[in-house]
């Protein structure tokens, strides 16, 4: 595709995803950044509703980074155990609580070299914290389904998280940028699934490159 077919073809995708998922947002819950960057840590190789199901108690129990700082670090880790991999998460959740306080007087930092300081914390976790708490996006979260999505459609070729998001952010527009991501992960859960996507239902089966086609198989 030229240039202009792809910004064609992504407002195109855009419109259509919208209508489809007018309620697409962060699946995480959370009030605070905090919230969410804890939240985030906990949902590595975990869904995020067993996250959703830990992090009600977990947040009135930890407020601040102070908390979980001072926390127990057994008594942390058996309040997350249900997410998986517990003991690393509690010890990964207190070395970036105790650099939020050395360096950020306990607040989480709103820029995505600052969050990228913090142990734990990566590219991916950065956006999901900025665009979604902090409402100040640098640029999209790429997780599994961004990622195949964004190569089933078209969107790039680029086989990285790194890469992938580089090629979007030249194509998304800047407001859109968390959007995108939450458009992309509702669809991949929906209907794009990574085993056996369901092309015979999908809203944007006529955008899509990856698609069967009539008479070719």
């Amino acid at each position: 595709m030229t240039a202009r077919r792809v910004h064609s073809h992504l407002r195109q995708l855009v419109a259509v995803l919208q209508e489809t998922y007018p309620d697409a947002h962060c699946a995480l819950n959370f009030t605070t950044s905090l919230e969410l960057l804890i939240a985030t840590i906990l949902s590595a190789q975990c869904t995020d509703v067993r996250v959703n199901s830990v992090t009600p108690t977990l947040f009135r129990k930890y407020r601040t980074a102070a908390d979980y700082v001072a926390a127990a670090p057994e008594e942390l880790a058996k309040d997350i155990q249900s997410t998986g991999f517990y003991r690393q998460k509690a010890h990964t959740i207190q070395r970036c609580c105790e650099a939020l306080l050395q360096q950020h007087n306990g607040a989480v930092p709103d820029t995505m070299v600052a969050l990228m300081q913090l142990p734990g914390v990566g590219r991916k976790t950065a956006n999901v914290v900025l665009g979604n708490a902090l409402h100040r996006p640098q640029g999209i979260a790429v997780d599994t389904h961004v990622q195949r999505l964004a190569q089933r459609l078209g969107l790039t070729t680029a086989r990285t998280p790194d890469k992938i998001e580089q090629a979007l952010l030249e194509l998304v527009p800047r407001k859109t940028w968390t959007l995108f991501s939450h458009l992309l992960i509702s669809h991949g859960r929906a209907i794009c699934k990574a085993r056996v996507p369901q092309c015979g239902v999908c809203p944007v089966h006529h955008l899509c490159p990856s698609a069967p086609r009539e008479g070719h198989g």
